[in-house]
C-alpha cells in the first residue's frame, strides 16, 4: 500500500513540475486531448497503462531478485 501512495505522490509532484515549467505547452497539450475521440483516449490510456505495469514488472524483477 505504501508503494502505491508513494507512486501517486510522485505522479502529482511531475505532474506539478511539469505545469509550473512549461504552462503554455501543457495548456496545448491539453487542448489537443480535448479534441480527440473517446475511442482514441481509451486505446491510448489502455497502451500507457500497461506500458507501465510491464515497466514495473520488470523494474521489480530486476532490481528485487535474490
Amino acid at each position: 500500500m505504501i508503494d502505491l501512495l508513494t507512486a501517486l505522490c510522485l505522479a502529482v509532484a511531475f505532474e506539478g513540475i511539469a505545469y509550473a515549467a512549461f504552462p503554455d505547452a501543457m495548456r496545448r497539450a491539453m487542448a489537443t486531448i480535448l479534441a480527440l475521440p473517446d475511442q482514441s483516449l481509451r486505446r491510448m490510456g489502455l497502451v500507457v497503462a500497461f506500458l507501465a505495469v510491464g515497466l514495473l514488472y520488470f523494474l521489480r524483477s530486476a532490481l528485487i531478485t535474490p
